[in-house]
């Protein structure tokens, strides 16, 4: 091989593998940013800072116990109830659809994830809220004494919040979940029908092979659900509390972001604001790595299964 040829190729290997290391030092770079600017949050409430759920500017005392108990819970609501509708949406596209049907179903359900935040948030304000008004007033007494129950008849709270985000998250869980389903070999559903199972056993099987997938679907699913600002915002309530409560409202970690850090006149009242980003930060990061371990392991479990039998000599089997 020419001398020209090889130093082309060892610049091209250097220079793809310089923009590859881009991405890693943007996110070691937000992480750094992120500990030095809250440093004098750090120093002053060290781990207190996770567990007080105090939150009072006007003396300086900051906890974010409810923010991050907010946002657990909207996120962990949210999965519960889009979950079984993703998978519905991944099977029947991956497995019962027509094939004429499967186009126009994939363009409306990534649609869903083309829409901007901010309209989710007009969506949940004019309409979902009214809606989950009617339902609160309508609740009987009897369910209003559960923790899960109670709160005033406002509208905008956790259950507003948790269905927004369902609603969000649906699209990317259910385009994951049907890609895991068509990387599923077509032996394996050949190999059921083969042996007398029916479609719905057939579907199962498919599921099975494809669980590692799935749970990372469901697991990026809530990677994103962490992260949601505007249309929570817009229809959580916005209060600082540890609640069991579907109707109360409540805080997220993003939303008190968006809310507070335009307003936040002192310096340790800064910090304890990216203090938290940090916390969503390590939370969204931890979340999103479990999820691509999950699609990894999938992917060398069905490249270990496919691979070919080696063969054996004729002279050997004889």
């Amino acid at each position: 091989m020419p001398s020209s040829t090889r130093s082309d190729d060892t610049l091209f290997k250097v220079g793809t593998g310089a923009v590859a290391l881009i991405v890693p030092a943007v996110v070691v770079g937000i992480a750094v940013m992120l500990w030095r600017d809250s440093r004098l949050s750090i120093h002053e409430f060290g781990w207190g800072f996770w567990t007080t759920a105090t939150w009072d500017p006007v003396s300086g005392v900051f906890g974010a116990r409810p923010f991050i108990w907010g946002t657990l819970y909207s996120s962990i609501l949210a999965l519960l109830v889009s979950t079984p509708i993703a998978l519905g949406i991944a099977i029947y596209i991956s497995e019962l659809s027509p094939a004429w049907l499967q186009r126009p179903l994939v363009f409306i359900t990534e649609l869903l994830a083309a829409i901007p935040s901010i309209v989710y948030g007009l969506w949940g304000i004019f309409v979902l809220i009214p809606f989950i008004r009617s339902i609160e007033l309508a609740t009987p007494a009897a369910m209003k004494a559960l923790p899960l129950f109670s709160g005033p008849p406002l509208g905008a709270g956790m259950l507003a919040a948790a269905t927004v985000l369902a609603i969000m998250v649906i699209p990317f869980s259910s385009a994951v979940a049907r890609e895991v389903l068509r990387a599923v070999p077509q032996a394996q559903r050949e190999g059921a029908y083969a042996l007398g199972a029916t479609r719905w056993e057939a579907i199962r099987m498919a599921l099975f092979y494809g669980r590692t997938g799935i749970v990372g679907a469901v697991m990026l699913g809530f990677g994103r659900a962490l992260g949601e600002t505007m249309a929570v915002t817009m229809v959580i309530g916005n209060t600082p509390q540890v609640s069991l409560s579907l109707y109360k409202p409540q805080y997220t970690m993003a939303a008190v972001l968006a809310n507070e850090f335009a307003e936040a006149a002192t310096p340790l009242h800064i910090d304890a604001l990216v203090e938290i980003g940090l916390v969503l930060f390590a939370m969204t990061l931890v979340i999103n790595a479990i999820s691509r371990a999950f699609i990894w392991s999938l992917g060398r479990q069905t490249r270990t299964r496919v691979d070919p039998v080696p063969a054996v000599p004729a002279a050997e089997a004889a």
